[in-house]
């Protein structure tokens, strides 16, 4: 393999390019996501864990981006747990704030329980397909 020596601002250029991937990451250090528990011992099982992962993360990341376009697009913003707009909101804070829905099936009859205005307004900005998994199309 060719050696190829970098200038130092392709150096830095590449150094400030990991960013983004590592905050992406920056999951597994979260007590939530209990990567501490996990024990594999094959070098294959690995490989397969961190495929998945890197798989996980860029439908995570996708989907907050596209959230965040849509949010553009129209100009608008959601409140963040402080209660203050903004057009940035993260993927893992709309998980977390749709925490407690539930699909509650009486005899031929389906509802979704505590879908608030504030969830149903969140619901705005994503596709289809999302809002029809909340019984709103």
């Amino acid at each position: 393999m060719e050696k190829k020596r970098l200038s130092s601002e392709d150096i830095l250029k590449k150094y400030k390019g990991q960013q983004a991937p590592e905050r992406g990451f920056s999951f597994l250090k979260d007590p939530c996501f209990f990567a501490h528990s996990v024990f594999l011992k094959s070098p294959h099982r690995i490989e397969v864990l961190a495929m998945l992962m890197g798989l996980c993360l860029l439908v995570y990341t996708i989907g907050q981006r596209q959230l965040r376009l849509n949010l553009k697009q129209q100009e608008t913003g959601l409140k963040n747990p402080l209660g203050k707009l903004t057009d940035r909101p993260t993927l893992r804070w709309i998980f977390q704030n749709f925490q407690g829905i539930h699909l509650l099936r009486i005899q031929d009859n389906q509802k979704i329980s505590n879908l608030t205005d504030e969830r149903r307004n969140i619901l705005r900005f994503f596709p289809k397909p999302c809002q029809e998994y909340y019984l709103l199309s």
